[in-house]
């Protein structure tokens, strides 16, 4: 009996599909979609590629993404603060008002 070994055939992209990935991920697209869009097979492959552009480009690339993601970050708690702020409160200055008489009586 022999045994056959498999040979397992990686896919191989070009260096101008990885670019574009990459590109598309710094521009703030989920790894979801630049898979999607460009017909590849996993997000961790974006990751991977995005990691070795990151370090062919130095320390300044790596720095600016780091800022980048800490940027993204107080934006979204940002946000969730002002989604709150925009909740009516049960006893809000805006719902007594509209509850007063002109004489300062409740209605």
């Amino acid at each position: 009996m022999s045994r056959q070994k498999s040979v397992r055939k990686y896919r191989e992209y070009s260096a101008e599909l990885k670019e574009e990935a990459v590109q598309m991920l710094l521009d703030g697209h989920s790894a979801e979609s630049v898979v999607s869009n460009l017909g590849l097979s996993g997000t961790s492959l974006v990751y991977r590629w995005k990691a070795k552009f990151l370090e062919a480009s130095g320390p300044t690339a790596t720095k600016l993404e780091s800022r980048v993601s800490r940027l993204e970050e107080e934006l979204r708690r940002v946000e969730r603060e002002r989604d709150i702020l925009k909740k009516p409160w049960p006893f809000s200055a805006r719902r007594r008002s509209r509850d007063v008489c002109g004489d300062g009586r409740f209605t």
